[in-house]
């Protein structure tokens, strides 16, 4: 079987974790070797770091930290949990992986996506998903969502213009890369986004 490395990607309250887990969950009863992940977190630094950057106590937290926080986190995640699993052949599925971070800390933060991408660089080696899975949803409804479930950190705590200019930054992301990058409407209900997002594999397997 062809490497399969997939990451979800969008902004708050598109339902990525419902989705991959119900990928992660489809993969498995096809047969397929399959690990399901996230960041920031994967690994015990990597939780650690994610607590830093989500608390609501770290208001004060500067973006070029913020970048350096998650990259610290992503490098743990990819030598410890990523790139382990791709060499022993196991599809891996990532909640959240690069392009959140240019999505957010370079179009909502305004960080120069020419660093950006430097550090990405080292810290990936050069590494990307085979399919990224654009979860595309209004800023407002994604929100309300999240508001509904009590859900709150650091980042759902800025305001509209902050998510909407991440928003933007994913279209970017996409239109440059739209082989790699598909884009699902999240407005859909589950079942359907499910099926949308198996086709996808599917047909990439295939």
């Amino acid at each position: 079987m062809k490497r399969l490395f997939i990451s979800f990607e969008g902004i708050e309250g598109t339902g990525k974790t419902i989705q991959s887990k119900l990928l992660y969950e489809y993969l498995i009863k096809k047969g397929f070797k399959t690990l399901l992940t996230e960041e920031p977190g994967g690994t015990r630094i990597g939780r650690t770091i994610r607590d830093l950057l989500l608390s609501v106590d770290h208001i004060e937290m500067k973006p070029l930290t913020e970048l350096l926080l998650y990259n610290a986190s992503r490098i743990q995640h990819i030598q410890e949990v990523i790139l382990p699993a791709i060499k022993k052949g196991v599809v891996v599925i990532t909640d959240r992986f690069t392009d959140s971070t240019v999505a957010y800390q370079g179009y909502g933060r305004g960080i120069e996506l020419h660093l950006i991408n430097t550090i990405e660089k080292i810290v990936t080696g050069g590494l990307k998903p085979d399919i990224t899975i654009l979860l595309d949803l209004d800023v407002e409804i994604g929100l309300k969502r999240n508001k509904g479930i009590n859900k709150k950190d650091r980042i759902e705590l800025e305001d509209i213009t902050f998510h909407k200019c991440v928003k933007n930054g994913y279209h970017t992301i996409a239109a440059k890369e739209p082989e790699r990058v598909h884009v699902i409407d999240a407005s859909k209900s589950i079942e359907h986004i499910h099926r949308s997002i198996t086709k996808i594999v599917v047909d990439f397997l295939s």
